[in-house]
């Protein structure tokens, strides 16, 4: 699909800096910039150059100058569109980047939709949807695992697992099609076993895919921790160790914490979403009470719990409510005021709770090192790491893949029914569909529209 109209957008970020960019791309591109651009040295004419070369002078309209650039030429196909594109570096304030982006646009171009240089790549063919969407995950990265996932993704591994699966499919839904057209001269006899095997190979590869999810969305999003515990035991003290800096109020009152604090942390290659909850207790103060639920709610739904205890206190109520909560999930517990003589023994809870126990003082700032060991531990002992396993970050993709799943389980099934060969077609071709979603070989504009809405301007 050829898209001719020219578009264009600021693609450096909001505000002043120092240096900033509107991207041009379409086919009246070079036409636009012979318009307003005026080379220093009187060069030819911008649809004369060579590609991929870079040139110095002023934006202008008419006889006024407007700024001092330097314009990157790239034509088609040999750019990120396929189209002939126009990159203008400019002084990076806002008020001369819109003043340009407003003469591009008065010289024939349209303002670009959010995504739309990243749309004009998928629909030229430069890159597939899979592709597409990395583009946004590397902008969005908070990890360097998830920067190297995204990369990964974007230089094409997961199309390139997607389409061998594609292949090997077609393959034998053309095989059963020939045979039933032409039974004289292609033979169905034993092809059942032969199909059962790449069904099932092909069944293990996306249930694979599928099961790579769980640790991908975690590279991808972080792991969502909240933090749980009873007034005054000091949730909010780790919260403003972990972040490095006084974000959440820290008093000897309980109760301090109404509502909940979230933080986004990077250890090494771990990226925690941390969430301080409300310290967990019965009260009568409807707004703390108000805060007390919030924090079990949000546990409910947390990838990790870090629960804190009051080594000071004997174990109560509260405390088993809590370590209820936690009993099912994934969690480490903190012991917290060694730095004191504590009541509860590390032992003791170990085993009321069932869970890893550390013992800490925020007030010393000792036993952190032992918590992001165990948090590693938890979710990267050598489960998730970067190599060149292809990982499912995408809940589109895994929606689609179960899909996929689902329709390979029933030709598994037809065939060990003994079903006439054109029922294995029907779900052979519902399962290569479905894996033709995640790369944009089977897709609607819809769907489309509707991922590329969700890009950033000028990308």
């Amino acid at each position: 699909m050829k898209v001719t109209d020219t578009i264009a957008a600021i693609a450096s970020a909001a505000g002043n800096s120092g240096i900033g960019i509107v991207r041009i791309s379409g086919d009246d591109s070079l036409n636009i910039i012979d318009k307003i651009f005026r080379p220093a040295n009187k060069e030819k004419k911008m649809l004369e150059v060579d590609s991929h070369t870079l040139h110095y002078g002023h934006i202008v309209d008419g006889d006024e100058i407007i700024d001092e650039v330097m314009v990157l030429i790239m034509k088609a196909p040999n750019s990120y569109t396929t189209e002939d594109t126009v990159e203008i570096d400019c002084h990076g304030g806002s008020l001369v980047i819109r003043k340009i982006l407003r003469t591009v646009i008065k010289y024939g171009a349209r303002t670009a939709e959010p995504g739309e240089f990243t749309k004009r790549a998928f629909l030229n063919g430069r890159i597939d949807l899979s592709q597409a969407e990395a583009v946004m995950d590397v902008i969005n990265s908070q990890s360097d695992l998830a920067l190297k996932s995204s990369l990964n993704q974007l230089n094409g591994n997961i199309h390139d697992k997607i389409k061998s699966l594609r292949d090997k499919i077609i393959y034998q839904i053309a095989y059963i099609e020939s045979a039933l057209d032409d039974p004289e001269h292609i033979s169905l006899e034993g092809y059942s076993d032969q199909l059962l095997e790449v069904v099932i190979e092909c069944k293990n590869e996306v249930s694979k895919l599928i099961s790579s999810f769980d640790n991908g969305k975690i590279i991808r999003e972080g792991v969502k921790t909240a933090i749980l515990g009873k007034p005054n035991a000091g949730k909010s003290s780790l919260m403003n160790l972990l972040v490095g800096e006084e974000r959440a109020i820290v008093t000897e009152i309980a109760g301090t914490t109404r509502d909940t604090l979230s933080e986004n942390i990077r250890i090494g290659d771990i990226s925690l979403n941390v969430i301080d909850t409300a310290g967990i207790r019965d009260t009568e103060d409807v707004v703390e009470k108000i805060g007390v639920k919030k924090a079990i709610d949000i546990s409910s739904d947390c990838d990790l719990i870090i629960y804190v205890v009051d080594g000071l206190v004997e174990l109560d109520n509260n405390d088993m409510q809590i370590i209820d909560l936690i009993k099912n999930k994934k969690a480490v517990v903190l012991l917290n005021k060694a730095d004191k003589d504590m009541v509860v023994s590390k032992d003791k809870l170990e085993e009321i709770t069932g869970k890893k126990v550390i013992v800490i003082s925020a007030k010393e700032r000792t036993g952190f090192d032992d918590l992001i060991e165990e948090i590693k531990n938890m979710f990267y002992s050598g489960d998730i790491s970067y190599n060149n396993e292809v990982y499912i970050t995408n809940e589109r993709h895994k929606e689609v893949l179960d899909n996929s799943f689902k329709s390979l389980c029933q030709v598994e099934n037809s065939i060990k029914d003994c079903m006439p060969e054109d029922f294995f077609s029907i779900d052979l071709m519902d399962a290569y569909e479905s894996l033709g979603l995640i790369i944009g070989e089977s897709v609607e504009d819809d769907l489309v529209n509707e991922i590329f809405s969700k890009f950033c301007m000028g990308k």
